[in-house]
């Protein structure tokens, strides 16, 4: 009797890990897709098993914005016009299996919400913003140290809580 419930457990343990959904928390570069440059750098941080996205990078015509030294636009269609670099535009995101799932993703420019979902593919970053079932995807590169402008200070993730923005 211990023997099977043993191997029952083994087994509904080693299930439950492989269909976990891989690790993206970290930082995310953003890219224009007609010309290959950056827009901006999230940083996907997980609080209390969701996962939640901030930008903290922006870039405008190849100048770094970032939210602590130089902060840039505003989000003039989201409640209080936040700056973009600081704002959360990804929450709730949950461990839905292969995929991070049934969360919400914000386009700030246009004052838009919709449902979204990410995973990874290679060392990638897909992101998927959705009405129903159609949407769009954006892929999205991980940032290596080398990557980083000089000075980028974008604070501690560990500490951050999310914002949730409020369109107008």
């Amino acid at each position: 009797m211990k023997k099977g419930f043993l191997i029952i457990s083994l087994f509904l343990l080693t299930a439950f890990a492989l269909s976990a959904a891989e690790d993206v928390t970290g930082l995310w570069r953003g890219v224009d897709e007609n010309t290959g440059d950056s827009t901006m750098f999230t940083y996907i941080y997980e609080y209390r098993g969701k996962l939640y996205g901030r930008m903290v990078v922006t870039f405008d015509e190849g100048v770094m914005k970032d939210m602590i030294n130089r902060p840039g636009d505003r989000a003039e269609k989201v409640i209080g016009d936040p700056f973009y670099a600081g704002m959360d535009i990804i929450w709730d995101m949950e461990d839905r299996g292969s995929k991070w799932k049934r969360g919400n993703i914000c386009d700030p420019k246009e004052g838009k919400v919709y449902a979204s979902e990410m995973w990874r593919e290679g060392n990638n970053l897909v992101v998927r913003g959705k009405i129903g079932p159609f949407g769009r995807n954006q892929v999205w590169q991980p940032v290596r140290p080398s990557d980083l402008p000089e000075g980028l200070d974008y604070g501690n993730p560990s500490s951050w809580r999310p914002v949730i923005p409020e369109m107008k």
